[in-house]
């Protein structure tokens, strides 16, 4: 609810789970150093969830799909957000529409800041033939900079701050991704849970989807130590889950960032893309990274789509299940 007297930041990012999900750790510590600031954020209804967290968090649910197609819809969502009278605008997606609408508010008096994605840096990032190979800023660094740029102090812990008490001896593995670039072989991470189980460790599985959900059924037949919850509780549920979790175990995917807006520390096995294209979850450390140090092609991309002559590569192929198995132990 509006606070009489305080200043209205609009916040707009319509893109991927895990995109959206980093802007919640931010903002919480946002309003923590800008108390007479109201945050609202305007996203897809499904990310609602994410920000239930955060009471203090105003959600606007927006149905792109539906709702605001092309130019004039695009106007008439800017109509709909300018009811609610905002002194800032930050745009943290830095696409067409986002843009498109910022330049409405822009146009009427409004203060406005755009997100500086990095394109240049991470081109080079990922450019096999003259590679620029170093730590780019952080993703939430970004979030961060759009928010000092309308004038507003904020410095950023980033540590994990946990939601739950933790259950002894629970992990979790989420084992699945966008793309297969991104995604440890199945028959290989199966190993891994087995023997994690094996060694006493309870093993909570996380996916979604029919497919997946079938997959990670069969999972538990390999010890009775492992417990699929893919398909058997809602959204919320699952955080909840993940918040309880002693370590999770990840993908660069959504769940990485799902963890680290639960306080979950990750352990994260990287193939096509990397930790240097600053999409590390908030809070992790590089420490409990897991990725083939010595494959000279890595990065070939940012978000994991396999560029051309990369099609089907296999990024794990030096990684196997005892390497991996070691790696995720030694770190515990």
């Amino acid at each position: 609810m509006p606070t009489p007297n305080k200043k209205r930041l609009l916040v707009l990012r319509f893109s991927a789970l895990g995109d959206v999900t980093m802007i919640a750790p931010v903002l919480q510590e946002f309003i923590e150093q800008n108390p007479t600031v109201d945050v609202y954020v305007a996203s897809r209804p499904f990310m609602e969830t994410i920000f239930l967290q955060f009471p203090e968090i105003n959600f606007i649910p927006i149905d792109l799909n539906n709702d605001y197609k092309g130019v004039f819809g695009l106007y008439r969502l800017y109509k709909t957000l300018k009811k609610y009278n905002f002194d800032y605008v930050a745009d943290l997606h830095n696409v067409i529409r986002t843009k498109v609408v910022t330049a409405f508010f822009k146009l009427n008096g409004t203060k406005t800041a755009t997100l500086d994605k990095g394109r240049a840096e991470k081109k080079a990032l990922v450019n096999q033939q003259n590679r620029v190979f170093k730590q780019l800023k952080l993703t939430t660094e970004r979030y961060a900079d759009v928010l000092r740029e309308l004038g507003f102090k904020l410095n950023l812990s980033h540590k994990l701050q946990p939601k739950a008490i933790k259950e002894e001896n629970a992990i979790g593995i989420a084992p699945f991704a966008a793309f297969t670039s991104k995604m440890y072989p199945l028959d290989k991470m199966k190993i891994v849970a087995s023997k994690l189980a094996k060694d006493g460790y309870k093993i909570y599985l996380f996916g979604g989807g029919k497919a997946e959900t079938e997959e990670l059924k069969n999972w538990e037949n390999l010890d009775s130590n492992i417990k699929s919850l893919a398909g058997t509780m809602k959204f919320e549920e699952e955080l909840e889950a993940i918040s309880k979790l002693q370590v999770m175990i990840s993908m660069d995917s959504a769940n990485m960032h799902l963890a680290s807006l639960m306080g979950t520390r990750t352990i994260s096995i990287w193939g096509g893309t990397h930790p240097f294209a600053g999409f590390l979850g908030y809070g992790q450390s590089i420490n409990d990274v897991i990725q083939d140090e010595e494959m000279e092609c890595r990065p070939t991309s940012i978000f994991g789509k396999d560029p051309k002559g990369f099609e089907n590569y296999d990024y794990f192929q030096n990684l196997s299940a005892e390497n991996v198995y070691q790696q995720i132990k030694n770190r515990l």
